[in-house]
């Protein structure tokens, strides 16, 4: 079955939260003519049985996926609020990478207060999340109907020699970018002008990563830096959030030789929804998301090709306006931020049931369609991890 267009009420997304969603996993949903579900109470939108059924029985994995993009400490602080949690409830998506990026001088004491933070958050509240430490618990999180919560960082300038991976490996991470945007002594960044590549303490903290079983990730790494990377790795790696530079000609994304030779090795690229990296003009929508699906899985196969949001369940459009503007400021021109930076379609946290059908309009089979929202990343996962 295809969408069905609907008219959506004239309400903000946050008006939408706080009115409360039904859970979209639970037994009993109203069924609608032709095979379709009202599947949440606050709206009027309707999903094909199809689609509610390929998200209910999939572990569906956003491989990059803050759990709340707030730069302030109260946001991990307390008891998840009740709009919050239903929100959660109502995704879809079985398991987030929670990861931001750190770095500098205090990059130490930073990561070990995002780790702390958020972590803290997910055990106060565990009636909702669970911690992951092994790929079991993706399907643990699953069959109870619980998000699990995989810790990452976007950058590796907190493993000052070899030996930290396994000690914040001990602390609960399990993925590590190389980089971030910029240089740092392990490579070089997506936006800095001169990209020399992976150096000698870069090779020792990849072979400590492989060793200890943390995934490697090279989404914000610079051309050379991750084909050095892919190479370099005897285990696969990862490009959790990133899109096709063959469609949008943008330096935070990879090129055609970067994805096969990922494959080549068995990796997998997460597809992520940030506007400015799904096309360079209007209209921007979640049909586009999906011409970067197509490109990766005739480029290197379906089995490659995954999930990686880089957003929250809200989006950054919807951020306190402080805040947007010292994200916004905080990255170089090269980034080319629009007025809007979520994608339209893809900017509501139950984006993922709208991702589904989109697949579906486009001819993804289910087993397809099920590899994408979590199966690639998932047996990726499980040949990383030790």
């Amino acid at each position: 079955m295809t969408l069905e267009k609907t008219s959506r009420p004239n309400r903000t997304r946050r008006r939408l939260l706080q009115a409360g969603v039904a859970g979209a996993l639970t037994t009993g949903l109203p069924m609608i003519n032709l095979g379709s579900y009202q599947a949440f109470a606050d709206s009027d939108k309707r999903y094909s049985a199809r689609a509610v059924k390929l998200v209910e029985r999939s572990v569906v994995i956003d491989m990059l996926g803050p759990l709340k993009i707030d730069f302030r400490p109260e946001a991990y602080a307390g008891r998840i609020s009740e709009a919050d949690e239903k929100a959660f409830r109502a995704c879809g998506i079985t398991a987030f990478h929670n990861a931001i990026g750190t770095g500098g001088p205090t990059a130490v004491e930073d990561t070990l207060d995002f780790i702390a933070g958020w972590q803290g958050f997910a055990a106060r509240n565990s009636h909702l999340f669970l911690l992951v430490n092994s790929v079991d618990d993706l399907d643990r999180a699953k069959a109870q109907r619980k998000i699990a919560v995989i810790t990452g960082v976007q950058n590796a300038e907190h493993f000052r020699n070899a030996a930290d991976v396994k000690r914040f490996y001990h602390l609960g991470q399990r993925c590590a970018q190389l980089t971030y945007n910029s240089q740092n002594l392990l490579g070089s960044g997506s936006t800095e002008r001169v990209d020399g590549g992976i150096s000698d303490f870069g090779v020792e903290i990849i072979n400590a990563m492989n060793e200890t079983g943390m995934l490697i990730d090279v989404s914000h790494s610079g051309d050379r830096t991750t084909l050095d990377a892919i190479e370099l790795s005897p285990r696969p790696i990862a490009i959790t959030h990133s899109n096709c530079r063959a469609l949008n000609n943008h330096p935070r994304l990879k090129t055609d030789e970067a994805i096969r030779k990922l494959a080549a090795k068995g990796g997998v690229m997460g597809i992520t929804g940030v506007r400015m990296f799904v096309r360079d003009r209007e209209p921007t929508n979640i049909d586009n998301i999906v011409d970067h699906i197509d490109h990766v899985a005739k480029l290197a196969g379906i089995e490659h090709v995954g999930i990686g949001t880089d957003s929250d369940l809200q989006g950054y459009d919807d951020m306190p306006a402080d805040q947007l503007k010292m994200l916004r400021e905080s990255y170089k021109a090269s980034y080319a931020f629009r007025e809007k930076i979520d994608t339209d379609g893809f900017d509501h946290p139950r984006k993922i049931f709208d991702l589904t059908e989109a697949l579906i309009r486009r001819g993804y089979s289910d087993d397809n369609i099920t590899a994408v929202l979590g199966g690639n990343f998932r047996r990726l996962l499980a040949a990383t991890w030790k």
